[in-house]
């Protein structure tokens, strides 16, 4: 066995034996390794210790916009960590690469969201939205307002809090201590959120959280006057309206953030994967001027709320490089430019193709549903998943709530050639699967 091959199996072993994976089938890990060991990456390729090069359509989760393998952010950290790698952000210390990060989140943040809470990633910022929603109808003396609403295909992330925000069962079934208060309405339907209020009761609600566009629930794209209603909705109510741009911010619509395509802009904004590319760990809440106003002016004590890594120095100045490359590259147009070339391969796949049902994209984060024929046995998105990994490609499926979906969210640099690899693996891993069942 050569030192490659050694390498290679040593790593698989070990793998096994230590390292127990996030959001991943723990038996397929120990009946066959990990699926990939990626020892590299540049633009929209990821390649691994075998030397297989594989096109990343899903920007690994969602979060590499600029596409991998990007010096200057290693060197923005080092920079950064030769002079301060760490400081606390409690007490209120500070460092400069927090404070341009949040002047520049202000700058370029929907409406007048002007005041950033930095946390780690993104279960993290929607735990404290939610906290800083119930900490503000405290501080407003209507303690009683602390119900949060979501939708029923939301994800929102995995801390306990964030876990009960999201709607797709599975997730939450996964625990048996979830935090009480959460409630979910129609997907797409303003009446029920309405209904919902009407049901619960304004006066019990601090909340309501959604994204502009579902990912992790199989990218769902609101209609045009859906985020209008909900943003009349909450204030005729009198609660708040976070949006969850985890997965939408930075360009990945083709827009900055996701919600800019609906003309509303919420009382709170999450944030995280593509603020830094994934380079860095930094997610966080934006706060709207009227609610850090009512902060300032009604708190008398401590913020009991804050992380160790909150404004992470060296995380900050990889966002502020990070937005400075999306910005001057155009990364942002690039990404509805390559998302309407990547939406009509779709199309075209499906007028090929008796498997695919219905696609849809918005900027650079797509879906592709898969009619499965009744005589089959299961979803075939997980089958079709397979069989691009194989030729090359990597994308997602997604299979809760009777879904049977392939979602795709490549770096916002791709190419048109790279657009057109994409889709011409997606088909013939289709045929592969159309042709076997």
């Amino acid at each position: 066995m050569n030192e490659k091959l050694m390498i290679r199996q040593e790593l698989i072993e070990l793998d096994q034996k230590h390292f127990l994976h996030p959001t991943s089938p723990i038996q397929q890990q120990q009946d066959f390794g990990p699926a990939f060991i990626f020892t590299k990456g540049e633009g929209v390729f990821l390649e691994d210790v075998n030397g297989k090069r594989v096109l990343d359509g899903m920007s690994s989760l969602w979060n590499v916009n600029i596409g991998h393998g990007r010096k200057e952010l290693g060197q923005a950290a080092q920079e950064q960590m030769n002079k301060l790698a760490f400081s606390s952000c409690f007490a209120t210390f500070s460092n400069e690469p927090a404070i341009r990060l949040a002047a520049k989140l202000a700058d370029i943040s929907p409406g007048n969201l002007s005041t950033t809470f930095f946390t780690s990633g993104g279960s993290e910022a929607n735990d404290t939205a939610y906290k800083l929603a119930r900490h503000y109808w405290m501080l407003r003396e209507m303690p009683e307002k602390k119900k949060i609403l979501s939708r029923k295909r939301s994800y929102h992330g995995v801390a306990m809090g964030s876990t009960s925000a999201t709607g797709l069962k599975p997730f939450r079934d996964f625990t048996n201590s979830l935090a009480p208060d959460f409630y979910y309405t129609d997907n797409m339907s303003a009446e029920d959120l309405r209904r919902t209020i009407e049901t619960e009761g304004p006066e019990t609600i601090a909340a309501f959280v959604s994204e502009p566009v579902q990912g992790a629930g199989g990218v769902h794209i609101a209609s045009d006057g859906y985020f209008k209603e909900v943003r009349d909705i909450c204030k005729e109510n009198n609660i708040l309206w976070i949006t969850d741009e985890v997965i939408t911010g930075f360009g990945r619509t083709g827009k900055y953030f996701g919600v800019d395509h609906y003309g509303v802009a919420p009382d709170m904004m999450c944030f995280a994967k593509g603020v830094t590319s994934g380079y860095a760990q930094l997610g966080g809440v934006v706060l709207s001027e009227p609610i850090f106003e009512d902060f300032k002016e009604l708190s008398t004590g401590t913020l009991l709320h804050g992380y160790t890594y909150s404004g992470h120095p060296m995380a900050c100045a990889v966002a502020l490089k990070n937005i400075e490359i999306i910005e001057n590259e155009g990364l942002i147009e690039n990404s509805a430019k390559m998302g309407a070339k990547m939406l009509d391969g779709f199309s075209w796949i499906q007028s090929e193709s008796s498997l695919v049902s219905h696609v849809r994209a918005l900027g650079l984060m797509g879906a592709v549903e898969i009619n499965t024929p009744q005589h089959v046995k299961g979803p075939l998105a997980p089958r079709i998943v397979n069989e691009a990994a194989k030729i090359g490609l990597i994308c997602r499926s997604v299979v809760f709530d009777g879904m049977d979906t392939l979602v795709f969210a490549p770096p916002l640099c791709i190419n048109k050639d790279e657009v057109n690899l994409l889709i011409e693996m997606l088909h013939h891993a289709i045929f592969r699967v159309e042709r076997s069942v």
